[in-house]
């Protein structure tokens, strides 16, 4: 595994690399999942980038048409900050009647200075982050279960080990602090990715449910520090310039444990990857130390029990139809 890279995504059922395979990108205009979503359709796989901004989605994917002229992929619009918006999105995959092979929830925004709120009221690093994933995951599953052996990876975060989930404050109205609102999103990104793969072995689904995150990878994302600290990008613009080539890696390489994750016959549900190098900083692909708090069943039942009451999105129906 040390030395697994883009040339190691495996053939599928025969077939060269993941030809035939639909996947999903969330966030795919730009760092981790425009990396992720052109690795993926130079191998062949049928990829949505599904986005926000269409006019970066046009030139992501003009970008990566002039890497893979013949590749297979679109753009669709889909804002995590809005629920009307995630339905909308899932509404139109149902009526194309596809098969998702692969959704990689991916998209992300990191410590907000003032809180701000999404269109349904969370606030925005929750919404976005998370709720916003946990819905689209959800009216997604129909289409996920009716494809074989589907993944779904969600990209989490070193921030994961600082957080801890605010039931008596979950929106943060009385207590906003930036990296505390990242750290408890990026948490619940994780503990979702766990819980889901929890109850697809307890229904019997053949679906894989993981997780990944990029170490300290420079994208857009963050300025010049890593997804790390107490004090946010601020802590290492003060010292990046000099820590920076040591500690980071580009983001075509922050993308390799998600690539992994999604890939890989040898990755496995219910765990992350994460870069193999120091405090998985940077390096090539490996399993990934997951802190005691986030495999808490207790706190996953009940963030999922929350999440749902929240969006207004709840696993019956979409499992009932898949």
């Amino acid at each position: 595994m040390a030395a697994w890279n883009v040339e190691h995504i495996p053939p599928q059922n025969g077939r060269p690399s993941q030809q035939g395979r639909l996947t999903i990108v969330t966030g795919a205009t730009s760092g981790i999942g425009f990396e992720t979503a052109l690795a993926l359709a130079g191998a062949g796989a049928s990829v949505i980038l599904a986005s926000r901004n269409a006019a970066k989605g046009a030139e992501a994917l003009a970008r990566i048409r002039a890497v893979h002229p013949l590749a297979d992929i679109t753009f669709k619009g889909l804002d995590l900050a809005s629920l009307a918006s995630v339905q909308d999105f899932c509404e139109c995959v149902t009526w194309e009647n596809r098969r998702v092979h692969l959704l990689v929830n991916n998209a992300g925004v990191l410590a907000i200075p003032d809180r701000r709120v999404t269109e349904d009221g969370f606030e925005m690093q929750l919404g976005a982050n998370y709720l916003g994933h946990f819905a689209l995951t959800l009216r997604l599953l129909p289409r996920l279960l009716a494809a074989p052996a589907p993944r779904v990876v969600t990209v989490s975060s070193l921030a994961h080990r600082s957080g801890r989930i605010h039931f008596d404050d979950l929106q943060l109205e009385r207590g906003y602090r930036p990296w505390t609102a990242y750290t408890q999103s990026k948490l619940a990104t994780l503990i979702f990715s766990l819980e889901l793969e929890r109850r697809a072995r307890a229904q019997g689904w053949d679906l894989m449910s993981n997780a990944a995150h990029p170490g300290y990878a420079r994208t857009g994302l963050q300025s010049t520090g890593p997804q790390m600290g107490r004090s946010g990008p601020g802590l290492m613009q003060r010292v990046g310039s000099v820590l920076e080539p040591f500690l980071s890696q580009s983001a075509a390489n922050g993308a390799l444990p998600t690539l992994f994750a999604a890939t890989s016959p040898e990755a496995e549900g219910g765990t992350m990857y994460g870069p193999d190098g120091f405090y998985e900083l940077k390096g090539p692909p490996r399993r990934a130390h997951i802190l005691d708090h986030a495999l808490d069943r207790d706190v996953a039942a009940r963030l999922w029990e929350v999440s749902e009451q929240l969006t207004g999105v709840s696993e019956e129906p979409f499992r009932q139809a898949a």
